[in-house]
């Protein structure tokens, strides 16, 4: 029987049983194994860890673990200049794409109202989350830890909340996303980039009141969708506004 120590950090913990968190801790094994299929059995995805220092010194995951090895894991990091040691996984993906699993619906229309590419379908099952994530090179947002441990996947995050606006902060601040905020240009519905449109080309299309009272349309390019600036979207824009604002 082999002895090493482990020590996880930060949202790492959040995958650990309640003994093992946030403190080093003793892990008994019997044959070597590499520090990925290590710390993955231990329940951990590879996703979502970006250094590993074993005994001080930077390793790739492929790393066998020795008697003894003192492994401290860390996770992404998606704002934090680490260049000067070893990256686990490719660099983050600078422009905000999406994929999003079947249990995360109405995230996926959040995070599109804050103008963040997003697909979603209520269908989506894992190999299909994969193929397009390594194709359009898009983050999976997942409930499914599953995912987030097979190895050809590079970009993914299991999401914590489970309050749909929680859920918003959590991506925001994960990914360093408040700049890149850009409300109220997708369609909610289908992803599409929302166009301008003159009233009289729609006005069979929209409520007579609200023709009467709002001179401002937009179409959706890819659905054709009709939106306007109506009362529920003074209350998406208060939520918008709350969080561009605060420190997340």
């Amino acid at each position: 029987m082999h002895k090493i120590y482990f020590r996880f950090y930060e949202e790492l913990n959040d995958f650990l049983p309640e003994p093992k968190k946030k403190k080093r801790f003793e892990h008994l094994f019997i044959d070597r194994a590499s520090v990925k299929d290590m710390v993955e059995a231990l329940g951990v995805p590879h996703t979502e860890i970006d250094l590993i220092l074993v005994n001080g010194k930077s390793v790739n995951f492929n790393y066998i673990i020795n008697d003894g090895d003192d492994i401290s894991i860390y996770p992404v990091f998606e704002s934090l200049d680490i260049s000067n040691v070893q990256h686990l996984r490719p660099k983050p993906l600078r422009e905000p794409r999406f994929v999003v699993d079947e249990h995360l619906g109405k995230l996926a229309k959040y995070l599109r109202m804050f103008g963040f590419n997003t697909y979603y379908k209520n269908h989506y099952d894992s190999d299909e989350l994969v193929e397009i994530s390594l194709n359009d090179k898009r983050a999976i947002l997942t409930k499914n830890k599953n995912v987030l441990k097979r190895s050809e996947v590079t970009h993914a995050y299991f999401v914590r909340s489970f309050d749909v606006e929680n859920q918003v902060r959590e991506i925001i601040k994960r990914f360093d996303l408040q700049k890149e905020i850009n409300e109220f240009s997708r369609c909610m519905e289908c992803n599409g980039l929302l166009q301008p449109v003159k009233k009289e080309t729609i006005i069979n299309q929209i409520p007579p009141k609200v023709a009467n009272w709002l001179d401002t349309f937009f179409k959706c390019s890819k659905c054709n969708k009709i939106y306007w600036q109506g009362t529920h979207h003074q209350k998406m824009n208060s939520f918008i506004q709350s969080i561009k604002k605060i420190e997340l």
